[in-house]
């Protein structure tokens, strides 16, 4: 009857060994996490009403060259040869500052989103990092395509393996 006592706490030991270590992982869909935040559907919001702005600048800029050109296209015959040449550099230093404007919104756009997901990482990483920490997960794996590790608290076996392959 000993025996048997010591081999059931022997297996209790075993198997909370075990849950111990299981509860120092957990893991998460970050993608999915930040798509549900609030502050991203904001963040999209305000991308898109940008992006709306430039597109109705970009829009009005260009039907105002069109016309210019039809009526330019219209008045050509009756012009001299040098009010033509003076009218079509005119119009080329205008669809190469419409081009710019273009390439410049794109920028803004670009380090636009750059900014209002780079503040959503870091409230993300923060949480999660807060959430590790009270639950006492050392490790937090990110579970979207392509995910990794998001907290790594446990031990850094580097130097280990490094002297095991001789470095």
């Amino acid at each position: 009857m000993k025996q048997f006592k010591l081999v059931v706490v022997a297996i209790a030991l075993f198997l909370t060994a075990g849950y111990t270590q299981a509860q120092e992982i957990a893991h998460i869909n970050v993608s999915e996490l930040v798509q549900a935040m609030p502050a991203m559907k904001a963040a999209q919001a305000e991308l898109k009403k940008l992006s709306d702005t430039f597109d109705a600048d970009y829009k009005a800029k260009m039907t105002a060259l069109q016309a210019k050109v039809q009526k330019y296209n219209t008045e050509a015959a009756t012009v001299s040869a040098e009010v033509n040449n003076t009218r079509r550099k005119e119009v080329e230093n205008e669809q190469m500052s419409i081009q710019q404007y273009a390439q410049t919104a794109q920028a803004e756009l670009g380090k636009k989103q750059q900014a209002l997901l780079s503040a959503i990482e870091a409230d993300v990483k923060k949480a999660i990092t807060a959430v590790a920490a009270a639950k006492g997960y050392k490790y937090v794996l990110d579970a979207s395509a392509g995910g990794s590790v998001l907290v790594a608290n446990g031990k850094d076996i580097m130097s280990e393996v490094k002297a095991k392959l001789g470095m």
